[in-house]
């Protein structure tokens, strides 16, 4: 090693033990905040998995398969949603099926409820926008196991952690896509808008928000694959679902069983993708 890379590295900036002591105040003075929010997570997650559990799935399916049809008026999408679920029946995963849409429905649903009003705020504040890019930017390349160290120290094991991960790794998505449709707004129709009277608010939810809508729907499908691609990821800090025959196969190096759960997380992508696709004709 040559002089001044000697030197350089001799001024390590200690990044590792500044990030230590941090989470070490966090967990040593908040310890019951993390507790409370990991708990209540937990509680209304599996009270949604013990109650879909106890359903019949012949019953869940149909249910599937009437809201594909409701919202897509598609009865190819309906009788694939029921094929697709009765394939995971038919290979014993329809408990983990159900742990995983828990989860990511869950993740989803929260990360559009802090994506979308942030992406709203930044679409009217540059400013906010401009110290947000590179926020989001981190958290769009940062490894996925990266995340997993200070939510495994701040909130344990369990299902909680694991959506709290996956709506870290799936919210930059909404954000970004939001702020892209409110800025896509054509000029002329927000200038129709306030030629006719009409206020701030009413400009958003009766011009920007219908406008921008097949866009932020399109933030909600990348959230929704998003949150499924960390299912076997969050299966490492002990969230159920079906990213734990896929680990549990890397393990053992089981190839069926590890090709049944593959195939069932790739029909359940295909199915929440295309029951949440905005349909163009609604669109228009």
């Amino acid at each position: 090693m040559d002089p001044i890379t000697r030197w350089v590295a001799s001024l390590k900036i200690p990044i590792g033990p500044w990030g230590r002591d941090f989470f070490n105040f966090l967990t040593t003075n908040f310890e019951w905040f993390f507790d409370s929010i990991a708990d209540g997570a937990a509680f209304v997650l599996d009270g949604l998995i013990d109650f879909l559990l106890a359903i019949p799935p012949v019953l869940v399916i149909l249910a599937v398969a009437a809201l594909a049809w409701w919202l897509q008026k598609s009865w190819k999408l309906a009788l694939g949603s029921v094929l697709g679920l009765l394939f995971i029946v038919n290979q014993g995963l329809w408990s983990e099926t159900i742990e995983t849409v828990v989860l990511v429905v869950a993740a989803a649903a929260t990360s559009m409820a802090i994506g979308v009003p942030i992406g709203i705020w930044a679409a009217h504040k540059k400013q906010v926008y401009a110290w947000l890019q590179p926020v989001l930017d981190l958290m769009q390349t940062l490894p996925t196991f990266v995340y997993l160290i200070p939510v495994l120290i701040l909130f344990g094991l369990g299902v909680a952690p694991g959506m709290i991960v996956t709506v870290i790794f799936a919210m930059p998505a909404p954000i970004r896509l939001t702020y892209l449709g409110i800025t896509s707004v054509p000029t002329p129709m927000l200038e129709a808008g306030e030629a006719f009277g009409a206020t701030k608010r009413q400009l958003l939810w009766k011009v920007e928000l219908p406008a921008a809508l097949p866009t932020i729907m399109a933030g909600l499908t990348q959230c929704i694959m998003l949150s499924l691609s960390m299912v076997v990821i969050a299966a490492l800090i002990g969230a159920n679902g079906l990213g734990k025959p896929v680990v549990r196969a890397l393990n053992t190096v089981n190839i069926p069983l590890g090709l049944e759960a593959g195939l069932a997380i790739v029909v359940l992508a295909i199915i929440l993708d295309r029951i949440t696709r905005v349909r163009t004709g609604a669109a228009s």
